[in-house]
């Protein structure tokens, strides 16, 4: 891509100070995002992941290096991304509706107005006829639908995803990348998505980033070389999915083990 990035880390590291010490998250990170790519980051536990979407979104300065979004320095907030975490962070007196209007009402946009954008990405992520349940009426699924259309509805130009799918089971999380996949294709939002999962990695993304173990360190960048649109359920029988998860693993294995020992 020769297109200058639309997010760039230039060296980052990141350390964390507490009462039982000094610990270093992640160090010598150069790393880039095009507008429009979608790139997975892969690590063990504690490597950084998380702190590397927390400085995208203006939420965690770095301890040296710099961050940049469109060329400028990240601002505090970064108003420009949406930030999907691992929690669904569902506002349980709120109903669907409610929960997806919310950025538009802190933008200010009228109640009629609001609503209508929410009903559409409501029934974009399959939940239409749920407008007016509320979360704890919803299973894990759903909530996780609702919380892709509230952060959808703001339509930000960057989607930072923080192993939003981690808590399903293997069968649900194929059916949220199929549809996410499909929402990404559609509205050609950049994204970036942090996992654990090396098969969730290459199923959804145009790279891969391999981390080390804390600190963590870029291991690999490597490109996903398959066809789009993308069969989820049916992908990683491709010779070319199995060869790139294998070269892929063997940077990954050695920190991974090395967590299990160390546990």
């Amino acid at each position: 891509m020769s297109e200058a990035p639309l997010i760039e880390y230039r060296g980052v590291a990141r350390q964390f100070t507490s009462r039982r010490g000094t610990v270093m998250a992640c160090e010598g990170v150069d790393l880039t995002v095009h507008r429009g790519e979608f790139l997975a980051i892969v690590g063990p536990s504690g490597c950084g992941k998380s702190t590397l979407l927390n400085m995208a979104a203006g939420l965690l300065k770095p301890s040296t290096g710099r961050v940049f979004y469109h060329g400028a320095p990240v601002p505090e907030p970064n108003t420009l991304v949406g930030y999907m975490t691992q929690r669904d962070t569902l506002l349980p007196w709120r109903t669907v509706e409610d929960n997806v209007a919310i950025a538009l009402e802190l933008r200010g946009q009228r109640k009629t107005e609001r609503h209508r954008h929410a009903h559409d990405w409501i029934k974009r992520v399959g939940l239409s006829g749920f407008e007016t349940a509320y979360p704890a009426q919803l299973s894990g699924g759903m909530r996780r639908r609702v919380s892709m259309a509230r952060t959808l509805a703001y339509e930000p130009e960057t989607i930072l995803m923080d192993e939003p799918f981690g808590a399903l089971d293997a069968q649900l999380r194929l059916v949220m990348h199929d549809e996410l996949l499909k929402l990404w294709a559609a509205t050609g939002t950049t994204m970036v998505f942090v996992t654990h999962d090396l098969t969730e990695a290459i199923t959804l993304a145009d790279r891969v980033a391999v981390f080390s173990a804390r600190p963590g360190r870029i291991r690999a960048i490597e490109t996903v070389d398959l066809p789009r649109p993308r069969d989820v359920f049916r992908i990683r029988f491709d010779p070319r999915f199995g060869e790139l998860h294998d070269r892929l693993w063997r940077y990954l294995e050695e920190s991974v083990r090395g967590d299990i020992m160390v546990g």
